[in-house]
C-alpha cells in the first residue's frame, strides 16, 4: 500500500516532467535550427604550402640560393671519400708519419665538414621556415576574404577528415595563384 502512495504522487509529476521535456524541445528546435543552417568551411594549409604557386616559387628561390653552397658541401664530401678510400688503400705501405698526417687531415676535414653540413641545415631550414611563414599569411589572408565574401561562419584548418563539399582548398590555391575560383 505504502508503495502505491509513493507511485500516485509521481503520476502527476510525471505529467508535469513530460510537459517541461516537451517545452524545452519546442524552445531548442529553432536553436538548432539556426546552427543548421552556418556556413561551415575546411582549408588544408599542408597543400597549400606545397601546392600553390607562391609556394612553388619559394621553393624553387630557396633551391637557387642554397646551391652554390650545397655544390661546395658535394665536393667536399667527395674529398673526404677519396681520402678515406686513399687511407685504406694506401694505409698499409704508407709511413707511421705519413700515414698519421693523413689521418689527422682527413679527421680535421671531417670535423670541418660536419660543421659546414650543421650551418647548412640551420640556414635553410630558418629560411624556409621565413618563406613559408610569408606564404602561410597570405593564405590566412585569402582565407579571410574566402570567408567574409563567401559568409562563412567558421573556416577550420586542418581537420581529421572533412566532406569535399565544404573544403575551400582549392579555391585558397586558385586565388593564390591569381586565378579566378570556380563557384
Amino acid at each position: 500500500m505504502n508503495a502505491m502512495r509513493l507511485m500516485l504522487p509521481m503520476a502527476g509529476n510525471r505529467r508535469w516532467i513530460l510537459s517541461a521535456a516537451a517545452t524545452v524541445l519546442c524552445l531548442a528546435a529553432p536553436t538548432g535550427a539556426a546552427y543548421a543552417q552556418g556556413k561551415i568551411g575546411v582549408v588544408q594549409i599542408e597543400r597549400i604550402v606545397r601546392d600553390s604557386a607562391p609556394a612553388l616559387r619559394a621553393q624553387k628561390k630557396l633551391e637557387a640560393e642554397f646551391s652554390k653552397r650545397e655544390a661546395e658541401m658535394s665536393k667536399v664530401a667527395d674529398q673526404l671519400k677519396r681520402m678515406q678510400d686513399e687511407l685504406e688503400k694506401d694505409g698499409v705501405t704508407m709511413s707511421e708519419t705519413q700515414r698519421r698526417n693523413k689521418e689527422r687531415d682527413f679527421n680535421e676535414l671531417t670535423r670541418d665538414f660536419q660543421k659546414r653540413q650543421r650551418d647548412y641545415r640551420e640556414d635553410v631550414n630558418q629560411r624556409r621556415n621565413e618563406e613559408l611563414s610569408q606564404v602561410v599569411e597570405q593564405a590566412n589572408r585569402i582565407i579571410r576574404q574566402i570567408a567574409e565574401q563567401e559568409k562563412y561562419d567558421i573556416i577550420f584548418q586542418e581537420a581529421a577528415y572533412a566532406n569535399p563539399r565544404i573544403d575551400i582548398t582549392d579555391k585558397v590555391i586558385k586565388a593564390m595563384d591569381g586565378k579566378p575560383p570556380a563557384k
